[in-house]
């Protein structure tokens, strides 16, 4: 375990790097860790802290970018931390690629629940022939070390796995294109040739399926979730606001925030609905482009405020694959809409 210096003054040494790569002015979202490059960030309460999931970026010698390649990490951490301030106290290594035994490469974002006495963790990777899949990993405590299941869940595929717990069930949401595979699947089903939709037609939806009690498998097969637009169509192919990855689901007030990241148009934008399948309407940005290329999120309350935690590439000069977690408060409009926040890129 390792504690960090309070988040203002690690903020405050980030932004000096920051400036140095002539970023935009800071928005008062502040570094989780000063001296590594963690991505990704899922953020939950367990036993009254906040803990947040996070991948771990590194140099590695895959430099190809082709499908994602040069993110090729190896390893999940886990931080505890107050996001109003104070120190971070961080986890290493609460899962491996070592420890998944069907998987063959790159731990991409994870997501995370507890049940009882047990922590579970979701993540994707790819398995012995290079499909991503999704698995579960199992600990007694928040930080880990966590046992990873022999298989991934049957019937799971693609990437960017997030839980949430709800009165009518645990959902699990997950799918990511390109790199992530999304395109690669029709009703379930395996293509053998990836198939993207044209320009005006509907874009690819990320899934979402109830989890059996046990959160090791599903108890139904995967629906699309439907983002519709103010006459209630889906969001077209080549409309900046369509899902790319990185789903999210909160609740506040009733209404249900399902948050996405938009690929290539680099923003995180949301829909709302009155249920946890959707259909969801389109409703807004909540955080506009950052350094690098993505950008991945979770949104969390504590301490009676609410928290978007995400990613940038700004310490690492703007490398994409090297990204850094971090922090800062979101506001709602009365009428509920989230305020959108800039995300640094000048």
């Amino acid at each position: 375990m390792r504690t960090y210096l309070p988040l203002f003054l690690a903020s405050i040494l980030c932004a000096g790097t920051l400036r140095g790569h002539g970023a935009a002015p800071d928005n008062g979202a502040r570094y989780l860790a000063e001296d590594d490059f963690l991505a990704d960030p899922a953020a939950h309460v367990i036993d009254g802290r906040v803990w947040v999931y996070t991948s771990h970026d590194r140099r590695t010698e895959v430099t190809d970018p082709t499908d994602g390649a040069h993110y090729d990490m190896r390893d999940y951490c886990a931080l505890a931390l107050d996001p109003r301030g104070g120190t971070v106290e961080r986890h290493d290594a609460i899962l491996t690629l070592d420890d998944v035994p069907w998987a063959s490469r790159q731990l991409w974002a994870c997501d995370a629940l507890q049940r009882g006495d047990s922590c579970y963790l979701f993540f994707p990777a790819r398995d012995r022939q290079g499909d991503f899949r999704i698995g579960v990993a199992v600990s007694a405590r928040p930080e880990g070390p966590f046992a990873a299941e022999p298989e991934p869940i049957a019937g799971t595929y693609s990437i960017d796995p997030a839980v949430f717990e709800d009165p009518s069930g645990i959902y699990l949401y997950f799918g990511g294109l390109q790199g992530g595979q999304l395109q690669c699947y029709r009703d379930n089903v395996r293509l053998e040739e990836p198939r993207f939709p044209q320009p005006g037609q509907a874009a690819l939806p990320p899934r979402v399926a109830r989890l059996s009690d046990d959160l090791r498998s599903l108890t139904e097969a995967p629906r699309a979730v439907e983002i519709l637009d103010e006459r209630g169509d889906p969001l077209r192919a080549d409309d900046p606001h369509r899902f790319f990855e990185a789903a999210w689901m909160h609740v506040r007030d009733g209404v249900y925030y399902f948050s996405y990241s938009t690929g290539g148009s680099h923003l995180i934008c949301y829909a709302t609905g009155d249920n946890p399948y959707g259909p969801f309407t389109y409703r807004g940005v909540i955080l506009t482009p950052v350094v690098g290329w993505t950008t991945h999120h979770s949104i969390v309350e504590y301490g009676g405020r609410w928290w978007l935690f995400h990613h940038d590439s700004a310490p690492s000069g703007g490398v994409s694959s090297l990204r850094s977690a971090k922090v800062c408060e979101l506001h709602y409009e009365a009428d509920g809409s989230i305020r959108t926040i800039p995300g640094g890129r000048p």
